[in-house]
């Protein structure tokens, strides 16, 4: 398997693909291409998540007021019940994201 490898048809939905089994450490591969998080959404998760943008551009923004404009190669670590979004992804070229969960910090 290729981490850049795109389906031959990619869906409307972002596409979340766990790369190996979640047993503690959830480790993905996430394909965006133009999604964001709906008006008013906030992610609010009970793990720490690192993540990588492999492809393409994308933004994250806080509840605090913090954004992050990503290229290919940026990372950032988003510590558990952080509120955080996404306010961009690019469609061209799709977005490749690899995310780790788990107790990270």
């Amino acid at each position: 398997m290729n981490i850049f490898d795109l389906p031959p048809e990619i869906p409307t939905e972002e596409l979340f693909e766990a790369l190996i089994p979640d047993q503690g450490v959830l480790i993905e591969r996430i394909i965006s291409t133009g999604q964001v998080s709906p008006p008013g959404f906030w992610y609010e998760q009970e793990r720490d998540e690192w993540v990588v943008l492999l492809q393409g551009q994308a933004r994250l923004a806080w509840e605090n007021g913090r954004s992050l404009d990503m290229n290919p190669g940026d990372w950032v670590l988003i510590a558990a019940r952080e509120r955080h979004r996404v306010e961009y992804t690019s469609q061209e070229p799709a977005c490749i994201w690899l995310a780790v969960h788990g107790q990270l910090r």
